[in-house]
């Protein structure tokens, strides 16, 4: 008989749109984790991410690790959560936190570093859509629900995944969360997608300028 770990909501969501989801301990303890550690707002997000992940690989005739793509999906924001502490992008910090959580779980090896690789080139997609397909997927997933990337790829299934994962004012929350971040934290925000943010909303903000690490350089010239 089919577990019952996934309830009953996302067991009948995976029907409607014939998407065979990997049933399994891991998946099922990514989604509690992810759930625990997540606003509704966030937690929806990453689900969504993971089921448009999903979508498009078999859209596409791609095959990525179903777990794997599961498990980067769900967990890749962690590091937007009260988790985060600075020390490094937010993405480095999901990523770490996954794979060690991963790690005691039983996942080895290559799959760890696509995990990894998954979660801390996920807001990267100049080098994440030349990675692997757990490491593409993720990334495309998540750009379906951040940016509407490939949406009408989706017709009807995105659909259905929006209404039994409502967004719950997700653009305003991500907006107040990605700039508490690079107003807390500004050094994380120097070369990548959370400067822009800082530049358009907080006031002001400053982030070390790859031009002034060159231009200060201790050589002559």
């Amino acid at each position: 008989m089919p577990s019952p770990i996934f309830g009953r909501e996302l067991r009948e969501l995976s029907k409607q749109l014939d998407l065979a989801l990997p049933d399994s301990a891991l998946v099922a303890e990514a989604l509690d984790c992810a759930r625990s550690l997540s606003a509704p707002w966030l937690f929806n997000h990453v689900a969504r991410s993971w089921l448009f992940a999903a979508l498009l690989a078999r859209r596409r005739g791609h095959a990525p690790d179903p777990e794997l793509l599961a498990v980067s999906c769900l967990l890749h924001d962690v590091g937007l959560t009260s988790h985060f502490d600075g020390r490094a992008r937010f993405e480095v910090h999901g990523a770490n936190f996954a794979r060690d959580w991963a790690g005691r779980r039983g996942v080895g090896g290559d799959g760890l570093r696509q995990v990894w690789d998954a979660i801390a080139l996920h807001t990267t997609g100049s080098i994440a859509l030349h990675k692997e397909d757990v490491v593409r997927y993720c990334h495309l997933g998540i750009g379906v629900d951040y940016g509407g990337w490939g949406w009408r790829e989706l017709a009807p299934e995105g659909d259905r995944v929006l209404s039994a994962l409502p967004r719950l004012g997700m653009k305003r929350a991500l907006t107040t969360c990605l700039c508490g971040i690079a107003q807390r934290f500004p050094q994380t925000a120097a070369d990548n997608f959370l400067g822009d943010y800082g530049r358009r909303f907080v006031d002001g903000f400053a982030a070390p300028s790859s031009v002034d690490m060159m231009l200060d350089a201790p050589f002559p010239e």
